[in-house]
């Protein structure tokens, strides 16, 4: 007997909460969240200028197999990520332009694969969003055993079933579900702090003196061989 299985129900966050979430790009909810929850750079998007969030929906099967991909289809709602995790490294192209086809009639907002993505010509044509580690045309079988909504490492994050899936061309991360309402806090103060910013570097001012960060270079003894650029070759 198998220890696989099919979760079914699981808790998701509110779609308020998903939808503050998805205001905001990767590189700033990785910095409120603590700099956790990034999956590994070489899962990238299959269009550029493409955004994804949602409710993750975990799979977990043997490389080179995606019976449980399809088995997540049939369980996720409209909004859902599908994430896909594999036993053993793997970059089979594990959903073609089939699976995706029905992955977006059934209401999937995107897939994030730690494996490969193949047909791409048709995927992009539906602009289906796809993040995956690798292109491949490597097939796949439909005979093992696998989990869908069970904890999973996909790109070296752990995923549980529910936490946040966002991605864009910086890459993906995932906010634990526990986290949703701090990471958004946070993020509202990092884009306040950046605002400002972008004005006074806008007006002239250098991050070296708004951040402190020439005592910064002195301390860690940095030779600087002379006055700032602007004032070399000046009487």
């Amino acid at each position: 007997m198998s220890d696989d299985q099919i979760v079914r129900a699981i808790v998701r966050p509110s779609r308020e909460a998903v939808a503050e979430l998805a205001v905001f790009g990767v590189a700033t909810l990785h910095e409120a969240s603590g700099r956790t929850g990034l999956l590994h750079h070489a899962m990238r998007p299959l269009v550029r200028g493409q955004r994804l969030c949602g409710p993750a929906i975990t799979v977990l099967t043997d490389a080179g197999d995606n019976l449980m991909l399809h088995a997540a289809v049939e369980v996720a709602r409209a909004g859902d990520v599908i994430v896909l995790a594999t036993r053993t490294p793997s970059t089979h192209g594990a959903v073609g332009e089939l699976l995706a086809t029905q992955a977006r009639a059934h209401g999937v907002a995107g897939m994030v694969l730690d494996s490969g993505v193949r047909d791409t010509a048709a995927i992009i044509e539906m602009g289906f969003p796809i993040w995956s580690r690798a292109v491949s045309v490597a097939g796949t079988t439909k005979e093992r055993s696998g989990s869908v909504n069970v904890a999973v490492l996909c790109g070296g994050a752990e995923v549980h079933p529910g936490d946040v899936v966002v991605a864009d061309d910086d890459g993906v991360m995932v906010v634990r579900a526990d986290e949703i309402g701090v990471v958004i806090e946070g993020a509202r103060r990092r884009e306040a702090s950046e605002s400002v910013l972008r004005g006074r570097y806008a007006a002239g001012e250098l991050s070296l003196d708004v951040h402190g960060l020439r005592d910064v270079v002195r301390r860690l003894g940095v030779s600087d061989d002379g006055p700032p650029a602007d004032d070399v070759g000046r009487e």
